[in-house]
C-alpha cells in the first residue's frame, strides 16, 4: 500500500540529510583527477625555488591552522578549496591575473589519496583558463614530505 504522507516525510528526510552534508562533500574530487603533467615533486620544487624564489604564485588551499604552523616561503593562504567559501576566496585571488601566470597549488593536510582540497582548487583554476598551474604532490602530508626534509618554511605569527 502506497502511503503519500510517509513518502513525503521520507523525501524531506533525504533533503535534510543532503543539506546537512559539509561543503567538502559537494566539491569532493579525488586528487588522482589531476593530470600527472601538472604535478611537481617536493624535491623538484625545492630546487626550483632555490634558483628562482618567485617562480610561482604559491597558494596553500588547505587549513588555516596548517598554514600558520608552517608554509612554503612566499606562499599565500587561499582558503580551504573543499568549501564553497574557500573556492570563492581562491577565485577572488586569481581573478585579475593573466591566465599565463605561473601558479603553484598545495595543501598537505593529509595523504594525497584523501586530500579534499587539492583537486577542487586545480579544477577551478583549470576551468578559469589558467594554463601554467602546477600542483605540489604531497604523498603523506606537508610535515613529512616538506618540513622533515629540511626545506625552507615560514611560520605565521
Amino acid at each position: 500500500m502506497d502511503n503519500p504522507v510517509a513518502r513525503r516525510r521520507s523525501s524531506f528526510q533525504i533533503l535534510a540529510f543532503l543539506l546537512a552534508l559539509p561543503a567538502c562533500a559537494v566539491h569532493a574530487q579525488p586528487a588522482s583527477t589531476i593530470p600527472a603533467a601538472a604535478l611537481i615533486q617536493p624535491e623538484a620544487l625545492h630546487q626550483e625555488l632555490q634558483v628562482n624564489p618567485r617562480a610561482y604564485l604559491i597558494l596553500q588551499v588547505g587549513s588555516r591552522m596548517l598554514f600558520d604552523q608552517a608554509h612554503i616561503p612566499g606562499a599565500e593562504y587561499a582558503g580551504p578549496a573543499s568549501s564553497s567559501a574557500g573556492l570563492d576566496t581562491l577565485r577572488a585571488r586569481v581573478q585579475r591575473l593573466p591566465r599565463t601566470q605561473s601558479i603553484l597549488l598545495y595543501c598537505g593536510c593529509c595523504p594525497w589519496s584523501h586530500c579534499p582540497n587539492i583537486a577542487p582548487a586545480w579544477a577551478l583554476l583549470h576551468s578559469l583558463g589558467f594554463s601554467q598551474t602546477r600542483v605540489l604532490y604531497i604523498a603523506n602530508n606537508f610535515g613529512a614530505d616538506w618540513v622533515a626534509h629540511g626545506y625552507a618554511v615560514d611560520r605565521s605569527q
